[in-house]
């Protein structure tokens, strides 16, 4: 393959995408288009969170970078190593041990050089309305750069509603919770993870999660529900839905905030792709809450890489005798998560970090739906027939934001249900 041509067919495929009429996959000056195009190639030739790849890209510039490891294809690494070493890309104080590094990584890169498609990556992201985001542009989560020579390349984002703000506008400005943990959740866990996330909510803090089963839908659900921002982040293509069970749910997810995706289109998620994605969800968020955790949980990836980024992480364990808790056991025995002891804790540090308000008094503990005074307001106020959130509210004498929280803390334990007509409760609930 012929670097030299490289950039001159990359600005023009990207020109020709960007300039379409539609919701494709724009992206805001002053962004250089060449840059635009050359990040998207090497999403593609590239797994997420290769290290020589962000160390070419830091040091030498992606265009550049991309040119001189299509050079490299065709000429050897020697050049390329030489460059490096010129610029002072990160790894080459160690020339030997870098150069091996190099080697290695244009052997995996290889196969897919000819298959790098920038025009056919940006012609599918439009196909889905999905928006690309760099480094520099307008909805760019600045915490992802904590990752250094592992931080993402491009990301792609699914957002925005009729009454929602597109991706640019920025849900990564406000305090953001990531709220994670098992799949197979028992029912305490998944009251103190919508009780976690209610508070976070009504904060105005972005909640963060995987789109998973279990914890990460139930922090996904109470976030919807009380109307506030919430982001799952995909382990795959941004046109990969994923689990199928919740492609309902990640598309409410979608009007209610934004779906993210680091790899190209078409990607299918993968084991190793979910915990790349994990390192994610801990940068973009400024705090992380594991509910719940099994020995092997995926949410302990997420934990240890916020733990590496300095990032507070609050672990919420049940009875030690549960399966579903020796994770978050572990975190706290370890000294690797602070115990939490109050729901509104993640909120109170996700605002001291951004310089917000006061922390939240911790002084109340988490309370199960069954006994939350408000919740059994709420109950109280439904019937049989169903009920619209504004009657519920009236009946009860609760705020409209204090009823949709305790509606979606009571659906969660399986006391109340929503359908045509709204809220009621479910029998011998």
């Amino acid at each position: 393959m012929n670097g030299a041509a490289v950039a001159p067919d990359l600005r023009a495929a990207v020109r020709e995408a960007l300039g379409r009429p539609g919701p494709g996959p724009v992206v805001d000056d002053p962004v250089d288009p060449v840059e635009v195009a050359t990040r998207v190639a090497w999403s593609v030739l590239v797994e997420p969170g290769d290290a020589i790849a962000g160390a070419l890209v830091d040091g030498l510039g992606p265009a550049h970078a991309f040119e001189a490891v299509l050079r490299a294809d065709d000429d050897g690494v020697d050049g390329l190593l030489a460059q490096c070493v010129e610029h002072g890309v990160t790894g080459t104080d160690d020339t030997g041990r870098f150069g091996a590094a190099l080697t290695a990584a244009l052997a995996r890169w290889s196969p897919r050089l000819p298959g790098v498609d920038v025009l056919g990556v940006l012609d599918a992201a439009a196909t889905v309305g999905a928006r690309l985001l760099v480094p520099g542009a307008p909805g760019w989560p600045e915490g992802v750069g904590d990752l250094g020579v592992h931080a993402p390349l491009v990301l792609w984002a699914r957002s925005g509603g009729r009454d929602r703000p597109d991706v640019s506008d920025g849900p990564f400005d406000a305090p953001t919770v990531a709220v994670v943990g098992s799949r197979a959740n028992t029912v305490a866990g998944a009251e103190a993870a919508g009780e976690i996330t209610s508070r976070a909510a009504d904060a105005g803090c972005t909640v963060v999660s995987g789109g998973a089963y279990g914890i990460d839908a139930t922090a996904h659900r109470v976030a919807i529900a009380a109307g506030a921002t919430t982001v799952a982040v995909l382990a795959g293509g941004i046109d990969q839905l994923y689990p199928a069970g919740n492609v309902d749910l990640l598309r409410n997810v979608v009007q209610c905030g934004a779906v993210v995706a680091e790899s190209p289109p078409g990607t299918r998620p993968s084991r190793w792709r979910f915990l790349a994605r994990n390192r994610l969800i801990a940068a973009m968020a400024d705090v992380t809450v594991v509910v719940e955790a099994g020995a092997r949980s995926g949410a302990l990836n997420t934990a240890h890489h916020a733990g590496q980024l300095g990032r507070t992480v609050f672990a919420v364990p049940g009875p030690f005798a549960s399966s579903a808790s020796v994770g978050c056991h572990r975190l706290v025995a370890d000294g690797r998560a602070q115990l939490m002891v109050h729901p509104g804790d993640a909120t109170a540090e996700a605002l001291r970090v951004r310089g917000g308000p006061a922390p939240i008094s911790a002084a109340t503990p988490i309370a199960a739906a069954r006994t939350d005074p408000e919740v059994v307001r709420a109950l109280d106020a439904l019937g049989r027939r169903a009920l619209p959130v504004e009657e519920v509210a009236r009946r009860s004498g609760m705020s409209l934001a204090e009823t949709t929280d305790a509606l979606a803390l009571a659906q969660i334990q399986g006391l109340a249900q929503y359908g045509v007509g709204g809220w009621s409760g479910v029998p011998g609930g």
